[in-house]
């Protein structure tokens, strides 16, 4: 009794109306709100970090072109950071947290780390999560962190949410991350600006949120 009354009232329904219904729904659901532009920012060398996280062989390879593109415009924005002074961070996900690392960490050589460069072996997307990245960061006075590597719906954006908790300020220049797809990188970008403490309108350098920069808008001074 019950279906056949289901299918009557499904018979009721215009063809047209169903049509319509199943062809909105999910572009609807597709849309990303726009995103503001990347600002500039002036930061502090004495208290600013630069994370570089899984640029590695293992991950930036040809099978990720966008990973590779990003490459020289993230060695640029080291470049100017350790000339200004900034404090240099790595990062790599250890994919077996409770082993000890084998050798050192290859990163790729155009962003290689140098002499004396911290690198912090995360088992999370979040390299706050389970490391020494927090104590670091503090006993080098750091309170503003720019955020780079891979990936922008990945590792950034969690690490982005972690430092936000742990009251730092975060700046991300997005000409040095990226992801996959464009869908990737919008998701992700819409995520940071509207995580924990929002930043919806990218007001340059919000104390405790995140900031969308690009690397020829960050300056040190």
């Amino acid at each position: 009794m019950r279906s056949s009354l289901g299918a009557r009232l499904a018979a009721s329904v215009p063809a047209a109306i169903v049509a319509v219904a199943l062809s909105i729904a999910p572009v609807a659901a597709q849309q990303v709100p726009h995103m503001p532009d990347p600002v500039a920012v002036t930061v502090s060398p004495a208290s600013t970090a630069l994370l570089v996280m899984d640029v590695v062989p293992a991950i930036c390879s040809a099978q990720q072109p966008n990973c590779i593109a990003l490459v020289p415009r993230l060695a640029a924005l080291i470049a100017a950071a350790r000339k200004a002074g900034v404090f240099v961070v790595y990062s790599a996900a250890q994919l077996t947290p409770l082993a000890e690392p084998v050798g050192p960490v290859p990163f790729l050589t155009a962003i290689a780390p140098q002499k004396g460069d911290p690198i912090i072996l995360g088992a999370a997307q979040d390299r706050f999560f389970s490391t020494t990245l927090d104590g670091l960061l503090r006993r080098h006075g750091v309170t503003t962190l720019i955020l780079t590597g891979w990936r922008e719906n990945g590792s950034v954006l969690y690490t982005a949410v972690g430092a936000n908790l742990h009251d730092y300020t975060v700046v991300v220049a997005e000409d040095a991350t990226s992801a996959t797809h464009d869908y990737d990188v919008a998701v992700g970008r819409y995520q940071l600006l509207t995580q924990l403490n929002g930043n919806a309108n990218n007001e340059p350098l919000k104390k405790g949120a995140v900031t969308l920069s690009r690397g020829d808008l960050i300056t040190y001074r």
